[in-house]
């Protein structure tokens, strides 16, 4: 008989510890946090660390980020449960099924093929039918679906690419860690009446945001 851990605990305790704790307020943001099962978007070796305060690697030099990161990120884009998000790097998908629980539609797009054959199908298992999903180079969007009420950008970027600023609805909002290779700041920013509004949520450190409108390979 295969067993199945019930991670139920585990998760209530990583938002207690490592996500209330830090300021994180938005009850819907935790109470996805607390449902969606972060040990399913990684790999079987690192099940035992899915709920640690650290990312993961996940393969191809990517990384599923940070439990806080994840929330903080989230929270910053201020969701409705009415959303149409961009979601620039799918990664493991994790932070794709955060969104999907708090969101009408999330469009996911990501560079590495293999990452996003394997997230689609762990989010197909978990039930997700309001997501949709591109390979593409990220810094160029997704035009079909804008405007959108929130992009959010799992990568570093040496500067905010104009595609996905061209897509933001009006009244929308971006995070986005810009900086150098080693490390970033995580900007806001809000669109209102044809001007961007940006606050820095601090440093942090994520892989690079390779594209057009990114790092070069």
């Amino acid at each position: 008989m295969h067993y199945e851990p019930d991670y139920r605990l585990v998760r209530e305790r990583m938002v207690k510890n490592q996500i209330i704790s830090r300021g994180i307020r938005d009850v819907r943001v935790l109470k996805a946090m607390e449902k969606v099962p972060r040990d399913r978007f990684v790999d079987e070796a690192l099940v035992g660390e899915a709920y640690n305060d650290h990312p993961l690697p996940i393969g191809q030099r990517q990384t599923i980020s940070q439990p806080f990161i994840v929330a903080l990120m989230t929270e910053a884009l201020e969701l409705s449960g009415n959303d149409r998000i961009l979601e620039i790097g799918t990664g493991s998908g994790y932070q794709t099924a955060i969104l999907a629980e708090l969101s009408k539609t999330v469009c996911t797009v990501e560079k590495i093929s293999a990452l996003l054959a394997r997230a689609r199908k762990v989010l197909n298992d978990l039930g997700y039918d309001n997501i949709l999903y591109r390979i593409s180079d990220g810094t160029l969007g997704w035009k079909e679906y804008e405007p959108y009420d929130a992009i959010i950008v799992t990568a570093g970027a040496p500067r905010i690419p104009q595609p996905l600023l061209d897509q933001l609805a009006d009244g929308g909002r971006m995070i986005i860690p810009v900086g150098n290779r080693f490390s970033q700041e995580l900007i806001k920013i809000k669109r209102k009446k044809g001007s961007f509004l940006q606050e820095n949520l601090g440093g942090c450190r994520f892989v690079d945001l390779l594209g057009v409108h990114g790092w070069k390979e």
